[in-house]
């Protein structure tokens, strides 16, 4: 799965490695819908921001991006448990700021992803999406991902909320849809 971590460029859109040098302007991006996270498994407000980052970045089986709209900041997502001998990853801890929502941008983000995972060997890409983020839910859809179903009491988030995770994914020949 070799060059999974590095830059991506897609339409109109790039990723860049979360390095130290995103972290001030990556946490005033994840400030500005604090509202948010109360979905979110993990934290990225001001408060956890340093913290979770670390945590995600810190992993070797993740590859946190730093995610741009043309030459600006638009967010973040993550390559996330990349376990080689399944050929398997999730795509998730995406972040948009809130103008961009809405815009396209999803689409040509995770196709640029999509496109890099197909490409270095990876066979399934997995979503993982609160049940109650009926946003993100409807973007899987439009992406053409198959609900696989819900996951019951999946995990305990960081507002120690049990979470119902519902599970998308995409396989290799299924892409592009």
């Amino acid at each position: 799965m070799s060059a999974l971590g590095d830059s991506m460029v897609g339409e109109d859109c790039r990723a860049e490695p979360f390095a130290e040098h995103h972290r001030a302007a990556l946490k005033a991006a994840c400030a500005e819908d604090s509202e948010i996270w109360s979905i979110y498994s993990t934290s990225f407000d001001p408060e956890h921001f340093d913290a979770s980052i670390d945590g995600f970045a810190g992993s070797p089986l993740n590859r946190v991006f730093v995610l741009y709209d043309g030459n600006h900041l638009a967010g973040m997502s993550s390559f996330l448990g990349i376990d080689d001998s399944r050929q398997v990853l999730e795509i998730g801890g995406t972040y948009y700021c809130p103008h961009l929502r809405g815009t396209g941008l999803n689409g040509r983000i995770k196709n640029m992803m999509l496109r890099r995972a197909f490409s270095r060997g990876i066979r399934r890409v997995e979503f993982r999406v609160d049940q109650r983020n009926t946003r993100s839910q409807a973007a899987m859809a439009k992406l053409g991902a198959t609900r696989e179903g819900v996951l019951r009491a999946d995990r305990i988030t960081w507002t120690g909320h049990v979470r119902d995770t519902v599970l998308f994914s995409i396989l290799k020949e299924e892409w592009p849809v």
